[in-house]
């Protein structure tokens, strides 16, 4: 069932964790809707994963708008969230306008990084849903680091991710911080935390598609790899070029005939020489 922005939000009163994953295709969310994830989010992560991107900034409203019209044909029951680029919600008209474009390629809900309480206002106020995104923001941080380990930075964090919730936004990612400072921002605001490398207390988890199955060969302390798909990947390209090279594909049960009587009209045609 595809779930609104406010049945997400009731799930943290019903104490049910909510399970997201990024997505950036047609058959990959397909497996995802199927599997039963509540959200599929079409992140700025595609950057890196699937364009061959230095970084998230390189990702324009195109590239997201693009891979969301695919995510959406593969899960049309399954709550598609995407990322505002980098750029695109320097002000609440500008926000507001490239929303309206993802939702008319099929967003349910958009995300945006910082404690943008103008922006969150503007698009709430204009039945957008959004989903804030604090401690590390990949759009604006040059290093990718744990955010909240000292009391000043984590007392930050807390008063962003307070302010967000009051500004509308109906859920937040929290990423790379503590697990304590992840269970306290969990508990005080009252809309759902989705965790990324924020400890086992936030109220869903979300993680990279191509990290959790192992397409690629980084390795993170947030990531759980759950099959190894690259390897599996690599090594049946290996056995097909072998084949190809060796003549043991296609076979014989890979390829079709035509009838001997079609076959002989055709080399008669051709002046070929029949063959016994």
């Amino acid at each position: 069932m595809r779930l609104s922005s406010a049945q997400l939000r009731d799930l943290k009163r019903q104490g049910r964790k909510i399970t997201m994953l990024t997505g950036y295709d047609y058959p990959t969310a397909a497996a995802e809707q199927e599997s039963g994830v509540e959200v599929i989010l079409v992140g700025d992560s595609v950057g890196s994963n699937e364009l061959g991107y230095a970084n998230e900034r390189e990702v324009t409203l195109a590239d997201i708008t693009h891979h969301l019209r695919a995510v959406r044909r593969g899960a049309p029951e399954t709550h598609v969230l995407a990322d505002l680029p980098f750029g695109a919600y320097e002000t609440p008209e500008a926000a507001l306008a490239n929303a309206r474009t993802l939702v008319a390629a099929g967003a349910d809900s958009v995300k945006l990084e910082g404690p943008r309480l103008a922006v969150i206002k503007e698009l709430v106020g204009n039945g957008i849903p959004v989903c804030g995104h604090i401690g590390l923001e990949p759009q604006h941080h040059e290093r990718i680091e744990i955010k909240g380990k000292h009391a000043a930075d984590a007392l930050r964090i807390v008063a962003e991710a307070e302010a967000i919730a009051g500004a509308g936004a109906f859920m937040i990612v929290l990423e790379l911080i503590p697990e304590e400072l992840g269970a306290l921002v969990s508990r005080r605001i009252p809309i759902p935390t989705i965790g990324i490398g924020a400890g086992r207390l936030t109220d869903g988890q979300v993680l990279v598609v191509h990290d959790m199955l192992g397409i690629g060969q980084r390795s993170f302390r947030h990531n759980r790899r759950y099959d190894e798909f690259g390897t599996r990947m690599r090594t049946a390209i290996g056995r097909y070029r072998d084949e190809v090279r060796g003549g043991q594909f296609p076979g014989q049960e890979n390829a079709s005939h035509m009838a001997d009587d079609e076959l002989a009209e055709v080399n008669q045609s051709l002046g070929e020489p029949k063959r016994s």
